[in-house]
């Protein structure tokens, strides 16, 4: 009788282990996201140097590296977008020739097929840097919570207008999910999917977005409205409260360091749950592989592995191009 568990068994050679995976990566399940810059400067190309690899792009450039993309497989795809002018309103975020809007068209003419997630926020938009409207004269960075909610859902239908396959807000207004869903259904998008940044914490893995895409606050921060990271049951309730609302995909961000989020969510609701391997998350890999510390390939691929383990069926994530390019995924 044997008196311990031999699970080596099942390790002895590949294809035995390759057989017992529970757990895979697909290209499916990968979104990759760019930053398009307003500018009329056709050949802009700009470097981001906390994000080796990534770029800001103008509209033909985005074109341009997309294309390639979508011939190494790319299916799906996240916008962010830089404005050439700033106001306190945000109002290029909702123009209806805004950058987010123009690079939108352009993608669906020549990729129809290709899926188009606009991020719907207005930080990147605002000339205070904070995700909505403030109080006249405020340096605090509180946010107007519902003047900021009509904000988001003109936002929203602006995207829709434009050709947007999913909408993507990341505001973490109370009340946003609700506001978007009747704007839409309202304008006759009744069938357009909402991706919901439900359980976003103020986390210090997203620095090196905000560099990119030049949307730090100027004064103030953003804990007053995305969750501490301390926090477990405020999640919880925040995914509750957008699945009522609309939400038909549940976001976990960040992603690595709230795995327990994840798997939380992913038991807890009846929806598929989404996670983004944020800037700082891949950044730190990038940084430790320059300076020969870790095996790249090996580590990206665990990381990724061990989101999609956690719960996540959607992973947005920067090395999605690397990875379909290098034949990673499939």
């Amino acid at each position: 009788m044997n008196s311990f568990f031999r699970g080596r068994r099942l390790r002895r050679n590949a294809v035995i282990r390759e057989m017992m995976e529970e757990v895979s990566l697909r290209a499916a399940d990968l979104m990759m996201g760019y930053i398009v810059v307003d500018t009329n400067d056709k050949n802009f190309r700009k470097p981001i140097a906390s994000l080796p690899g990534m770029y800001q792009m103008s509209i033909d450039q985005l074109e341009r590296q997309v294309g390639e993309a979508v011939d190494s497989g790319l299916r799906s795809l996240m916008l962010f977008g830089i404005p050439a002018e700033k106001d306190d309103r945000g109002s290029e975020a909702y123009a209806e020739n805004g950058i987010i809007q123009r690079a939108v068209r352009r993608l669906k003419k020549h990729w129809p097929d290709l899926q188009v997630v606009t991020d719907v926020c207005l930080c990147e938009y605002t000339s205070h840097g904070h995700c909505g409207l403030l109080a006249e004269g405020d340096r605090s960075g509180h946010v107007l919570n519902d003047p900021t909610r009509e904000l988001i859902a003109r936002t929203a239908l602006s995207h829709a207008q434009a050709g947007s396959d999913m909408i993507a807000p990341s505001d973490m207004m109370d009340g946003r999910i609700l506001a978007i869903r009747e704007t839409l259904d309202k304008a006759g998008f009744v069938d357009l999917p909402i991706m919901s940044y439900a359980v976003k914490y103020a986390s210090a893995y997203y620095g090196p977005f905000r560099d990119a895409a030049e949307s730090s606050p100027h004064f103030g921060d953003r804990r007053s409205y995305q969750m501490d990271p301390a926090l477990v049951t405020d999640g919880l309730r925040e995914a509750a409260a957008d699945i009522r609302e609309g939400a038909d995909i549940i976001m976990v961000k960040p992603a690595g360091p709230y795995l327990d989020m994840i798997a939380r969510v992913s038991e807890r609701f009846d929806v598929p749950v989404a996670a983004y391997q944020v800037s700082g998350e891949y950044a730190m890999i990038r940084a430790a592989a320059q300076n020969g510390w870790i095996d790249e390939e090996a580590v990206i691929l665990e990381s990724l592995l061990g989101i999609r383990r956690a719960g996540a069926k959607i992973i947005m994530t920067y090395f999605t191009e690397e990875l379909l390019r290098k034949g990673l995924v499939h």
